[in-house]
């Protein structure tokens, strides 16, 4: 919170095993570098609730609630927004939304038919989201300029494929995975991009959104056979990253891993779903009707990419010793907002938001805690100790400034965030902001505001009118369910200054509100 005026049976479930025994320990290192290495792995849509560590009781993630073991565990850390772009943008610029350039999941779609999958895969000008503006400096070219080798893996969402605002033209030296947050609505696309080239992959294009056809026996297993085939993203990014830490083993490297997992579509291992299937016992198909594609196992198919996600965390860990990199490597895991509502995804029954809600209107797309509250973990033998938590309010603002602290990179003086170096160090952090701003101009416009224990949410704006503040003392009321805002006046009046200074007009006219001064042109 700145101070500006201006806050298992299964193998598969057990191939980290050896992290297990070992985690906690060094190994032979390679040639290190003068700096550490950082992964910095991004989930996308991953609730507060959804891992062991943080009381998940259906869902096995191991790999991940070791990493907690052998490091620093947040509890009150924030994403940037409660949805993908700008949650995304504020982690890379260190801005939060009241700054930043993109405010929230903008299609662009005076292009053309940007929803239209079919036309979308034969022209990349249809691809992609609004792009980041010329010259915004991100995590990866801050780490570029102090020597680092940058890679980002996963989903960009941050400016389409013929724009400047690509990963390769944004700070990294390496990209490979989704340009594109719309083509991420399948695990099994057409395509992927390797740095700015199209890379085919074999399959066929199947249109999220395509439900079963007319007389198929939706709890025939047979009935799916489309919603799988050869080529399973999450699979060819790995090993990207893989092959990214093999190759710079010698060099300081900055990797950037924003899985698609687990965002719906409802998509993951046969091995994994199966093992889901006799854990839950079966259920109910989902036919698709809230959109992407139906399932024959929801419920068990959800766990199923989670628990991939651990194994994958698992691999990566692996691969670090292997390496003789494990020790001299800084580990960041945490998710870009919070569970979603949507394709087939039942966050209430896996209680992804923990000791939040999490059902629609207070999950993903808002900013009530369950959509903003995430889980965070920082691993980092020798510096971290292990085992230890942090009830120090972070948030993805922070994140920039604290990865420059480590590198020596330079923090830009637009920068919102405040570096949680010292916490992660476990010494004591004496700089600390009055509070953190959040602001989110969809589902109906929104703001949010945290300073201490007290939590101010304005919500439906564009409909009300006007900003009225609903007041909520998270100490005791955790749920934001008893309105504190008419005996608390001061607190309000607060906040009302908190976001004049804070809000400023967004170039891109999509983020605008009127209520807080906007102009319309």
């Amino acid at each position: 919170m700145k101070k500006r005026i201006k806050f298992s049976p299964v193998s598969f479930l057990l191939t980290g095993l050896a992290a297990q025994a070992g985690l906690m320990t060094g190994c032979n290192q390679a040639k290190a570098p003068d700096k550490p290495n950082i992964i910095f792995i991004l989930a996308d849509d991953l609730g507060y609730g959804d891992l062991g560590v943080y009381g998940q009781q259906k869902i096995e993630t191991p790999n991940i609630d070791r990493l907690a073991s052998a490091g620093i565990l947040f509890t009150d850390c924030y994403s940037g927004s409660p949805v993908s772009a700008p949650s995304r943008c504020v982690l890379l610029t260190g801005m939060h939304t009241g700054r930043a350039p993109i405010r929230g999941n903008d299609e662009w779609a005076e292009r053309g038919e940007v929803w239209n999958f079919a036309k979308a895969v034969e022209d990349p000008y249809l691809e992609g989201q609004r792009p980041l503006p010329e010259g915004t400096e991100t995590i990866g070219s801050l780490l570029q300029k102090a020597g680092y080798k940058t890679a980002i893996v996963g989903k960009w969402g941050l400016g389409a494929p013929l724009s400047e605002a690509i990963p390769t033209r944004k700070g990294f030296d390496f990209f490979y995975g989704y340009n594109c947050q719309r083509q991420a609505h399948t695990f099994y696309p057409v395509h992927l991009w390797k740095n700015e080239e199209k890379v085919w992959l074999e399959n066929e294009l199947v249109v999220p959104g395509t439900r079963l056809s007319q007389g198929e026996d939706p709890l025939d297993e047979k009935s799916y056979a489309r919603y799988t085939q050869k080529h399973y993203s999450p699979d060819l990014m790995h090993e990207e990253a893989k092959k990214f830490i093999r190759e710079n083993r010698e060099n300081s490297f900055f990797l950037y891993y924003a899985t698609p997992i687990p965002h719906v579509p409802l998509q993951a291992p046969k091995e994994l779903v199966d093992y889901y299937v006799q854990k839950f016992g079966d259920e109910e198909p989902y036919d698709g009707s809230r959109g992407y594609f139906p399932a024959r196992h929801p419920r068990a198919t959800y766990a199923a990419m989670i628990s991939y996600l651990d194994h994958q965390v698992g691999e990566l860990i692996e691969l670090l010793k292997e390496e003789g990199l494990y020790e001299n490597t800084l580990i960041f895991f945490t998710s870009d907002n919070g569970p979603t509502y949507a394709g087939g995804s039942d966050s209430p029954w896996f209680s992804s938001g923990g000791i939040f809600d999490s059902e629609y209107g207070k999950g993903k797309g808002f900013l009530q805690e369950g959509g903003i509250r995430v889980p965070m973990i920082a691993a980092w033998p020798s510096r971290i100790k292990p085992g230890t938590r942090t009830g120090r309010v972070t948030a993805f603002q922070d994140v920039l400034p604290t990865l420059c602290g480590i590198t020596g990179a330079d923090v830009p003086e637009a920068v919102d965030g405040i570096s949680f170096l010292p916490v992660l160090l476990g010494k004591k952090q004496k700089e600390e902001a009055e509070y953190l701003y959040w602001e989110f101009p969809e589902s109906g416009g929104q703001i949010a505001i945290r300073m201490g224990n007290w939590k101010g949410i304005a919500r439906d704006i564009k409909a009300r009118k006007e900003v009225r503040f609903e007041l909520y003392n998270l100490e005791n009321d955790i749920k934001e369910e008893n309105d504190l805002a008419n005996d608390y006046p001061d607190i309000i009046k607060r906040f009302f200054e908190i976001t004049e200074a804070e809000h400023t007009q967004p170039k891109i006219l999509r983020f605008r509100m009127t209520e807080l001064g906007d102009s319309i042109r």
